[in-house]
């Protein structure tokens, strides 16, 4: 037999409801009391101690993140939080067979020496590894929320840009292999691509991908239409392309000027 104790009335309802559904193929007989809830027949510490895992992560590590945040970064508004609870529960996904093996560990260990648990106690005193990975990856979480953020507040201001500025050619195309691209003018002359630094005005901070440059020479000739001609695959620097330009944009995978490329570069 084992008593899992628990400090508040409404998680017993939701631990008991999901234990007799989670545990409704097993011999675990499961009793509801008024502060716990009994566990019989339990056969097997290992299978006990892995479901144990997954109730903590399915009932409570949702709200360990919001704590998380509300705790260490209240400075952000509350829609901004629920982003980066969003970002966070995504990347600690990622991280499942770490986390599992943090706690699965603390329970396995503990079950062989005690038939009784305080559920909050041993998740805030037990299980101190856990939650210090959590608050790792809520920090990297923080951290991709201020970069996308700053990336869409960049790209907004270049929309605007593009918007409100005439331009100075009818059409660029633009050839992309190997995150690599190659400029073309309305006569498919070849477009030299400005790596000067010094006079790269519309770069900012966040570097996009190897393309900088190129993009700095589009926004300078602002062409009417852009032509993006992919002999590859898609990828950022295309996705930022299209939120920029928008219905100036036009894709093409098949075209004279693609298959002349593509038996030029890729022979």
């Amino acid at each position: 037999m084992f008593t899992l104790f628990l400090d508040k009335e409404e998680d017993i309802e939701k631990i008991f409801l999901y234990s007799t559904q989670k545990l409704a193929d097993t011999n675990i007989i499961i009793e509801k009391c008024s502060n716990s809830i009994i566990f019989r027949n339990i056969s097997s510490f290992m299978f006990f101690s892995s479901w144990l895992t997954k109730l903590i992560i399915d009932i409570f590590e949702k709200n360990l993140i919001s704590k998380i945040i509300n705790k260490t970064y209240c400075y952000f508004e509350e829609t901004e939080r629920l982003k980066i609870s969003d970002i966070s529960s995504s990347i600690i996904d990622e991280n499942l067979n770490s986390k599992n093996d943090l706690i699965f560990i603390a329970i396995y260990d503990y079950l062989k020496s005690f038939s009784e648990m305080n559920l909050d106690g041993f998740i805030r005193f037990r299980l101190k590894d856990y939650l210090d990975v959590l608050e790792y990856l809520v920090d990297l979480s923080v951290n991709n929320f201020i970069i996308n953020r700053e990336y869409d507040r960049f790209i907004n201001l270049l929309v605007e840009y593009v918007d409100n500025k005439p331009s100075k050619i009818e059409q660029i195309h633009l050839i992309y292999l190997n995150q690599e691209s190659i400029l073309l003018d309305t006569n498919q002359n070849l477009i030299p691509i400005d790596s000067n630094i010094l006079d790269a005005k519309y770069l900012s901070d966040i570097s996009f991908s190897s393309n900088d440059y190129a993009l700095n020479t589009i926004l300078k000739l602002l062409p009417n239409k852009l032509y993006v001609h992919i002999l590859d695959k898609e990828d950022e620097f295309i996705n930022t392309l299209r939120k920029i330009f928008k219905n100036r944009l036009y894709m093409c995978k098949d075209c004279n000027i693609c298959n002349f490329y593509r038996l030029t570069i890729l022979k």
